[in-house]
């Protein structure tokens, strides 16, 4: 039997066929990284917190003769109508793509106002990106934005240590035409990952144990990795031969994730 993580799934009401793990571009992921992945099944491409240039080159180089496997996200973290614009269009011709497959609004922890979002209608009417999604840190706003059927994609924050949206946004999600689901700071910016933040006597998770606990829930549907070099990309990569955590192993990350979270940081109060 195939594993489950090899097998792309669709991404909500978007139709969209993605591979269960994403790459994010912010950490400087090279272009060789990114064409390995690519020919390993990776197809979905978040050129978004930070437009780095080794994954613009392997967008633009793989969009030349296989456009159609790939699916790219812009993020724009503009909050009105003519920078989101320019912010899209300038990504679009750095990329070298006439249309974003998902256009992603960075960071809204308020809805956006009517007036941007009818400003950002018209981009899409103009064929400048197919699907409508948002990030926030507030899972609040996911339960509100759950119901009104505007966005395509939600980029949530979830991990072993970051559990919440457990019980305040995946419980409100429609059952059917749901959004995109998909997961970020899965290794909670690397502190799941040391040893000096584990409880006594275990030892911590790898980031491919990350991506298998947040891929484990139902609801999500891609888990985004952000490799900071080759061996880091070649280490996410074992994911897609992989399936779900099995009891033990979520309790072991539970236990784990409870500790981490329980740790003082100067950074708890954006962290929780």
């Amino acid at each position: 039997m195939t594993p489950r993580f090899s097998s792309k799934v669709v991404l909500g009401r978007t139709g969209l066929a993605v591979s269960r793990l994403g790459i994010g571009s912010a950490y400087g992921v090279s272009e060789q990284a990114c064409r390995k992945a690519f020919e390993a099944g990776v197809n979905y491409f978040f050129w978004g917190s930070l437009r780095t240039p080794g994954m613009a080159r392997a967008i633009r180089s793989i969009a030349r003769t296989e456009r159609e496997r790939l699916v790219v996200v812009l993020q724009c973290y503009a909050r009105s109508a003519r920078p989101i614009q320019w912010s899209l269009e300038r990504g679009l011709r750095t990329l070298g793509i006439e249309q974003a497959d998902i256009l992603l609004l960075g960071w809204y922890n308020e809805a956006p106002s009517e007036r941007t979002l009818a400003a950002v209608e018209k981009m899409r009417e103009k064929g400048r990106f197919r699907f409508l999604g948002i990030s926030s840190h507030n899972r609040a706003l996911f339960r509100r934005l759950a119901a009104d059927g505007i966005y395509d994609v939600f980029h949530i924050r979830y991990n072993a240590a970051h559990r919440g949206a457990e019980k305040d946004i995946f419980p409100f999600l429609p059952e059917d035409n749901a959004p995109g689901v998909v997961s970020f700071t899965n290794t909670r910016w690397g502190s799941l990952l040391k040893e000096k933040n584990m409880p006594p006597g275990v030892r911590p998770p790898t980031a491919p144990d990350c991506y298998r606990f947040v891929l484990t829930n139902p609801c999500v549907h891609v888990a985004l990795c952000g490799p900071r070099n080759d061996a880091e990309m070649e280490a996410a990569l074992t994911v897609l031969e992989s399936g779900p955590m099995d009891g033990a192993e979520l309790a072991r990350m539970r236990t784990i994730g409870d500790h981490v979270h329980a740790l003082p940081t100067l950074m708890s109060f954006f962290l929780r």
